[in-house]
């Protein structure tokens, strides 16, 4: 199959290329019903010959091409229009009857504050145009109506308020909202290229329009894509400034799979500048090595490094609900645990569990509540680095951390170490 994308220098037709060529090549698997062989793009601004040329020889065409912020209004129906009209009149021309899909606005329903949209008019004259030529010619059109397109690429400060936001928010530029209520519908570009898959395998989502809102009818005029999300600007700003603020409180924000704002934090990463891709740790460091958190989360734990020099023992502490998952990435060593107290039918303590442990062998070992519980680094030479993940953030104000050797007869040390280990 030869594929032609129009506007395919723009944000969401560059987003459409590239995983066309995952496909082509042979590296996303997930769509075995799609043999193509030839990815071809177009912008308005190339050679009539180079249109002639390239709508010659394709099977499907995506239509993305047009503008958004023209420095005048009377552009949106010359370009939008005229690149639509471009495009059919010269598969007429050049006798093909492919499929072809357009790329319209939510805008184009004209309606609320669309109202009098004149790139809504631009989208709209586009749409009739397309559903002319299926009628003219008996080729497949589908007509699909987006709300705001957001993800990675998209450029700031043009066509959409989302990529605005993340830029500024990401580099320190000033921005404005003028009304922190005012909700958008919004549309992530992995959920649209997705339904562009599906559309090119002939099983698009149809639908018919309530206003501005997509309502689903297997019979629809139109197409959607069935995944959107609905957000206010406050929403955005709120999470976009949580974002910003990771890296200082390592606190990593509620992200669901699928969710809106997992997919939001994906697209504001791809603005952070360079100086902000990389950001320090505080570590705690003694002389018996040093304990890094990495990321906490509001309600899944946190995650941290302890690194132990050559013979020391950490930990000898218990938990009353904590929990902790040691995993020792490097080195050699031995993980202690007890249950505390004393076991009533045999008037004795616990018996002492040990797990041996290195980093080339990685594995998991649990730190159960109420048991007492160390690591002990094993080489005379070597670090022992423990990946350690705990059901909660450590709080220095309710630590549930508490003093027991894992060996009863142990004496207690002077210094007894704090925090999770």
């Amino acid at each position: 199959m030869r594929i032609l994308v129009t506007g395919s220098n723009g944000f969401i037709g560059r987003n459409l290329v590239w995983n066309l060529r995952e496909i082509r090549d042979g590296k996303n698997q997930t769509r075995p019903s799609l043999n193509i062989t030839q990815i071809s793009g177009i912008n308005v601004d190339d050679t009539e010959d180079k249109w002639r040329e390239l709508c010659s020889q394709c099977d499907f065409v995506f239509h993305f091409a047009g503008v958004n912020r023209p420095s005048d209004n009377s552009e949106f129906m010359k370009v939008n229009r005229g690149a639509a009209k471009l495009l059919l009149d010269t598969l007429k021309e050049v006798g093909n009857t492919c499929p072809v899909m357009f790329a319209s606005s939510t805008q184009a329903s004209l309606m609320g504050r669309f109202e009098g949209s004149e790139y809504g008019k631009s989208k709209l004259s586009g749409e009739e145009l397309f559903f002319d030529y299926e009628k003219e010619t008996g080729a497949k059109a589908y007509v699909y109506r987006f709300p705001n397109v957001f993800g990675k690429w998209c450029k700031p400060n043009y066509n959409s308020a989302v990529a605005t936001f993340c830029n500024a928010i990401a580099n320190d530029l000033d921005y404005k909202v003028n009304d922190r209520n005012t909700e958008l519908e919004l549309l992530y570009i992995d959920d649209l290229v997705e339904e562009m898959f599906d559309c090119l395998e002939g099983k698009p989502h149809r639908c018919e329009f309530d206003g501005a809102s997509a309502v689903a009818d297997p019979n629809g005029r139109y197409c959607y894509v069935p995944v959107t999300h609905k957000a206010t600007l406050g929403d955005i700003i709120d999470l976009l400034v949580s974002f910003k603020a990771m890296p200082e409180t390592l606190v990593m924000p509620e992200i669901p799979g699928g969710s809106f704002a997992k997919k939001l934090f994906s697209t504001y990463l791809t603005y952070l500048p360079e100086n902000g891709i990389s950001y320090p740790f505080k570590s705690n460091v003694d002389n018996r090595g040093s304990f890094t958190e990495l990321i906490r989360t509001p309600s899944s734990g946190q995650i941290s490094i302890n690194v132990a020099g050559p013979g020391i023992v950490r930990g000898e502490h218990w938990h009353n609900s904590k929990w902790e998952i040691f995993i020792v990435v490097s080195g050699h060593g031995l993980i202690r645990q007890r249950r505390i107290g004393i076991d009533p039918e045999t008037m004795q303590g616990y018996p002492v569990l040990e797990f041996e442990v290195t980093g080339e062998q990685p594995r998991a070992i649990q730190m159960l509540p109420g048991y007492a519980h160390s690591i002990t680094n094993l080489s005379k030479t070597e670090n022992l680095v423990t990946v350690m993940w705990a059901n909660e953030p450590f709080d220095s104000n309710r630590p549930d951390t508490f003093y027991e050797p894992v060996s009863p007869e142990m004496k207690r040390p002077q210094n007894p170490e704090k925090g999770n280990v």
